[in-house]
């Protein structure tokens, strides 16, 4: 039975995320994604334009969501932002932690592509929340901490289950930024 064309886009796009993750996005190519999807490269061409397509769809939802989250926070002040945020970026990694990974294995070409949000733009809004909404040269040094650091964790292929690491992930990083983590339960 032939697969829909959602069905073969949903296809396309796992298999891309699994491979622009373990091979980087310069080191994977249309072809590779094809045959990993099980299609034919024309196939692959029906659904998107290019390599570039189907990154920025890959992509989209978790810048989407990384500025819906730089949103709220600009509500929040002192602590209750940096808590916020902390629990917010923990979220957003865990749940992206493949499109992180690939953010991360090609930043210099990652961070300047027009169909991504302004990565330059959105973190240091992120660390601004961190260090909820200080501008203490040292807070903002440990708010880069603590960004780099989740996103670092989160893409690392740890043996770790998503609840310790979530857990840890929270308190390394409240730690970092000078608060009182929660308690190990």
């Amino acid at each position: 039975m032939a697969r829909s064309a959602t069905a073969m886009r949903d296809d396309i796009l796992d298999s891309a995320v699994r491979l622009f993750a373990t091979h980087g996005f310069l080191g994977t190519s249309l072809q590779d994604i094809a045959s990993d999807a099980g299609c034919s490269k024309a196939s692959l061409l029906y659904h998107f334009t290019n390599k570039d397509a189907i990154l920025a769809e890959l992509l989209a939802p978790a810048g989407q969501e990384l500025a819906a989250l730089t949103d709220r926070l600009t509500a929040l002040e002192g602590d209750e932002a940096a808590r916020a945020a902390v629990a917010g970026l923990v979220e957003l990694a865990l749940r992206f932690r493949l499109h992180v990974k690939i953010l991360i294995q090609d930043i210099d070409t990652m961070t300047n592509r027009p169909e991504l949000p302004d990565v330059h733009a959105l973190t240091e809004r992120m660390v601004d929340a961190l260090t909820g909404h200080s501008g203490d040269p040292k807070a903002r040094v440990w708010g880069w901490m603590a960004l780099v650091a989740i996103f670092l964790t989160s893409a690392a292929d740890l043996a770790i289950d998503d609840r310790t690491l979530r857990a840890e992930l929270t308190r390394g990083a409240l730690r970092t930024l000078g608060h009182q983590a929660p308690s190990n339960r």
